[in-house]
């Protein structure tokens, strides 16, 4: 195994480590921060800096050599941007107005929470297979 290959494994892990402890650290900031509104806006930042983590590796994973292995990559980063970029608006929106597109805030946070487990299981996955595959 070329040390490059040893780094962006290292990557990986790294990216799988801080996208799991993620959900537990949001359920934290919910327990001790008293303003809900405060600690969704906390919660928040945490994920969205989730979503440019998982683009910036996304970026390198292009190249040839990484390209097939990152699939499931690619598309935990795909589910992530939904989650950010099309559900956070929809939550707004919902949360603002009292529902949106028949749908009520808890149920898009809901949806947006599905989508969050499965990008960290392709994550998980993808970090599986490529330990499969040089054991």
């Amino acid at each position: 195994m070329t040390l490059l290959h040893r780094f962006w494994r290292l990557l990986l892990l790294l990216w799988a480590g801080s996208l799991c402890s993620l959900l537990w650290v949001a359920a934290v900031v919910f327990h001790f921060q008293s303003d809900r509104h405060v600690a969704g806006l906390i919660a928040g930042r945490l994920f969205s800096i989730e979503t440019y983590i998982g683009l910036g590796l996304a970026l390198p994973a292009l190249l040839p050599p990484l390209r097939a292995r990152f699939l499931p990559g690619f598309v935990a980063v795909a589910l992530l941007a939904v989650n950010e970029w099309i559900l956070k608006a929809a939550m707004s929106l919902a949360l603002a107005h009292g529902g949106t597109a028949y749908l009520s805030f808890g149920a898009w946070h809901g949806v947006s929470a599905v989508l969050y487990l499965l990008a960290c299981l392709c994550v998980v996955v993808m970090i599986y297979k490529d330990e499969y595959r040089h054991a």
